[in-house]
């Protein structure tokens, strides 16, 4: 008779247990350097989003606010912050051109992008100066000191980047930066952008409510 019993095997029996398997080598999920952009972009958000609110808080406090029209050169703003629209889309050009390859396409439109925000910046210092020829100063009144509080520090960081933008400039004439490695070429351009959208949104609150 042919018993129905079979050896017991403990090599083929025993669970093997199931742990799983880490790449301890794949690095961060996100590359440093965007995370210190990003985080550097969050503190600069509640930074504006502070000053923005002040604003805000001390126009509606105001009785009686001047209207903008009557007192700033809203036409020639609007047109400067056309100019600094499409430094956006000259730094997107810049970057589309590295991420293909064309090296001196990036220095083209890099440079492009550096010429629009030193226009900008220079048409927001004529400004400056006929605002001061004609004793409109900050302690003149709650709008002026308003208005020089929030596009001054926006000024400051439109210098910031354009200076920045020059330094990835020469790094693109000397060939620094490739199809696979243009990292600070995007960072800069994250912060250009930033700029870029402040601007869009002090211009519609300070300029045109």
């Amino acid at each position: 008779m042919t018993s129905n019993l079979q050896a017991y095997d403990p090599r083929v029996d025993t669970p093997v247990p199931h742990h799983p398997v880490y790449d301890y080598d794949s690095g961060p999920p996100v590359d440093r350097g965007k995370f210190a952009i990003w985080l550097f972009l969050a503190t600069e958000v509640m930074f504006f989003t502070g000053l923005i609110g002040s604003y805000l808080v001390l126009r509606m406090g105001t009785a009686a606010w001047p209207d903008p029209g009557e007192r700033l050169a809203v036409d020639i703003t609007a047109v400067n912050t056309f100019i600094l629209i499409c430094s956006s889309w000259a730094m997107v050009m810049a970057l589309h051109a590295i991420q293909h390859g064309n090296q001196a396409g990036l220095v083209k439109w890099l440079g492009a992008t550096i010429l629009i925000g030193a226009a900008f910046v220079s048409v927001q210092a004529y400004e400056y100066g006929v605002l001061l020829e004609n004793h409109m100063l900050p302690n003149v009144d709650i709008f002026w000191s308003t208005f020089y509080a929030m596009t001054g520090f926006h000024g400051l960081h439109v210098i910031v980047g354009v200076l920045w933008l020059v330094c990835l400039w020469i790094g693109a004439v000397r060939g620094k930066f490739t199809q696979k490695d243009h990292l600070r070429i995007e960072l800069g351009g994250l912060y250009w952008h930033f700029v870029d959208l402040v601007w869009v949104l002090l211009f519609t609150i300070v300029y045109l409510m």
